[in-house]
């Protein structure tokens, strides 16, 4: 008789699990179909004012016209992007609290000694908003007007050219400087401001010949004439300044580097409320009105899938890690 209650309660128990399997199941689904019913947060991990909070309250505003919910922005400030990243891979993942990112989600993993997340494995990309290339710029007074020619400018004159400013440290402006550094052999080093503003403003005046910066903060000066624009770092040609050629258009090729905009949820987020955000987001930064004001930011809207923004995620992160590790970028 114990031996036959032992036997029926395991099979109970086997029932229970498999029972609790399916509501599960069917639970998420459920949950996608009202989704959303309240209000929902969208955490951005800088300070109001900045690209990431403008293009997040953009894109925001337009969720909440089609959902039918708030979805409302709150600044998380600190440690780089870090801080309010952190907070978005703790939550729950019901779609109700999601992160607007920028490149400093795929280069901190490699700059700081240590992050509180991982951030291949904590979050679901949902979808890159948009992009925007770096550019390399400088002073009138250099007399190259090509990338090679400031290439040969520099090997042919020694210390004359052999620095560069940039807007700090693990941004992706130091980054594409060195990228472009490391792969030509070049001796030079990158001077750091406390951000674009004053990196311009320095090699504006002539104190640095040479800049990498991220194009929008610099194209007002690129159309005045204060500074010569030779390459844009992306894979085509800015829409913002069509006539500034690419680094591979001048020849270099792998000299990629963006800063872009993307939207993640936590890991545990169901796949049906993924690909609804993923639809509604595409959705929205295709609207004329929303894509020109993402185009007067500087960036090219985005919209591909969470599968593609997955791949360039991984992508992103073991190539910066090389640079940072090559370059001996020292760790925060």
């Amino acid at each position: 008789m114990e031996r036959a209650m032992t036997v029926m309660s395991r099979r109970v128990a086997t029932l229970l699990v498999a029972l609790t399997g399916a509501v599960a199941l069917q639970a998420a689904p459920a949950q996608a179909q009202k989704y959303p019913d309240h209000p929902v947060k969208v955490i951005v991990p800088f300070a109001a004012g900045g690209p990431t909070d403008v293009m997040a309250r953009v894109i925001s505003q337009k969720l909440s016209e089609k959902l039918g919910q708030q979805f409302y922005v709150e600044n998380r400030a600190g440690a780089g992007g870090n801080t309010g990243t952190a907070e978005v891979a703790k939550a729950a993942g019901d779609g109700y609290t999601i992160a607007f990112v920028s490149s400093s989600f795929v280069v901190n993993p490699s700059l700081y000694s240590k992050i509180p997340f991982d951030a291949e494995k904590d979050f679901t990309p949902v979808t890159m908003a948009g992009a925007s290339p770096n550019v390399l710029v400088v002073h009138p007074s250099v007399p190259a007007r090509t990338v090679k020619e400031l290439i040969d400018l520099i090997k042919a004159t020694p210390g004359k050219y052999n620095s560069y400013a940039h807007p700090g440290i693990g941004t992706t402006p130091q980054l594409s400087g060195e990228l472009f550094r490391l792969a030509l052999g070049l001796d030079m080093s990158g001077v750091p401001f406390t951000g674009a503003g004053p990196a311009i403003q320095s090699t504006v005046a002539g104190h640095t010949l040479i800049a990498f910066t991220a194009l929008p903060p610099t194209t007002a000066q690129i159309e005045s004439g204060g500074l010569r624009a030779l390459a844009v770092t992306s894979k085509t040609r800015s829409s913002a300044m069509p006539n500034i050629p690419t680094l591979e258009e001048s020849g270099l090729k792998d000299q990629e580097a963006e800063t872009m905009q993307g939207v993640l949820v936590p890991a545990s987020t169901p796949k049906e409320i993924v690909e609804l955000l993923q639809r509604e987001i595409a959705a929205a930064v295709a609207v004329p009105d929303v894509k020109a004001k993402i185009q007067q930011l500087g960036f090219e809207p985005g919209g591909n899938s969470s599968a593609d923004f997955t791949a360039y995620i991984k992508s992103e992160v073991a190539k910066w890690k090389k640079v940072i590790a090559d370059a001996k970028i020292a760790k925060i």
